[in-house]
């Protein structure tokens, strides 16, 4: 069956679209938001503003990258959820439109799923079945993939993702948003093991981050009452062992994964993926346990359409398609 999908993701502050034909990328465009930096987060009213004015150049510059005709679509994917209902809105509705006025079915993709699909983009692609660390600004989990559309999520946050965690402690170091990169990136000139910090101590294979947090709160305002240029002194090494501390509590659980499913094809997914700690120490983790390891390239990693796209391809192979009364869904279900 000849597919040409056009894929469209707008589930936070990102814009993007994609055109797979035969399950194969040829064009992913994504407009990033810099309209929430002064506010130190995501603003939804001003990011739905912001789909609104980019998804039509955003979809043209696809299907020109992809030098694919609107008539050659044979279906419209879109996010539906998790995300803020306002930028999944936008997504929805234009996708719905588009569809309807060319006459081709809808397919609606879980964002999360979509995350662990990124891996099939491209080689070399993971090996059934495996566990995926699903790490962003929204979510942790660790993802048991039994085949492209069978997955079960068998541990998770109780409270807080870890993307939050980072961008909660770049907020009290006064960096601006999104401050997990910056933090990344001062970390590389720090030492991990100057600030320990506690982690906290959750049964079985779930996470909290919101101890971590307030002790890294505690944390800053102790030393600063010591000394008013504790920071400033001291801010390769805060971010370094900050940065290695959420980083050591996901190879915890990550560990414990393989160890009681017996599996040791290990990937990782999502927007904290990116981040060049967590990959190294993945890197050799995975060489001393014998793990076959995967992890997307940088621009798959954050939000993308192009695995929406991909997601969509395994939808489409196996009719799972969507209509025109399917609902956006900002917190669904995994």
């Amino acid at each position: 069956m000849n597919s040409v999908i056009l894929a469209i993701e707008s589930s936070c502050d990102e814009t993007s679209a994609a055109v797979a034909v035969n399950g194969s990328i040829m064009s992913n465009v994504i407009a990033t938001q810099k309209v929430h930096e002064k506010f130190g987060g995501v603003v939804p009213e001003l990011a739905s503003r912001a789909h609104q004015q980019n998804i039509v150049p955003v979809v043209q510059q696809a299907l020109n990258e992809a030098a694919v005709k609107k008539n050659r679509l044979t279906a419209i994917a879109f996010t539906q959820g998790p995300g803020l209902l306002g930028s999944l809105l936008v997504g929805v509705t234009f996708a719905k439109g588009l569809a309807l006025a060319l006459g081709i079915p809808l397919i609606s993709v879980h964002h999360m799923k979509a995350h662990i699909l990124s891996h099939f983009i491209e080689d070399p692609k993971p090996v059934f079945p495996f566990l995926c660390l699903t790490v962003s600004g929204g979510h942790t989990q660790i993802v048991l993939v039994r085949d492209f559309l069978d997955m079960e999520v068998i541990g998770e946050t109780l409270d807080d993702a870890v993307g939050e965690a980072f961008d909660k402690a770049a907020k009290l170091l006064g960096l601006p948003y999104p401050g997990g990169p910056i933090i990344d990136k001062h970390a590389q000139k720090g030492d991990s093991n100057a600030f320990i910090f506690p982690k906290t101590v959750v049964p079985g294979l779930n996470f909290s981050f919101s101890g971590i947090k307030t002790a890294f709160l505690y944390f800053l305002r102790d030393n600063k009452a010591v000394n008013a240029n504790f920071i400033k002194e001291n801010y390769n090494d805060i971010c370094a062992s900050i940065q290695y501390s959420l980083v050591q509590m996901l190879l915890d659980k990550i560990k414990l994964a393989a160890l009681k499913t017996g599996i040791n094809e290990i990937a990782i997914a999502g927007g904290v993926s990116a981040n060049s700690e967590l990959q190294r120490s993945m890197q050799q983790l995975a060489a001393r346990k014998g793990w076959t390891l995967y992890i997307p390239k940088i621009e798959y990693c954050t939000d993308n359409a192009a695995m929406i796209a991909m997601t969509a391809h395994f939808k489409l192979i196996n009719q799972k398609i969507a209509d025109m009364e399917t609902p956006a869904l900002p917190r669904m279900k995994f």
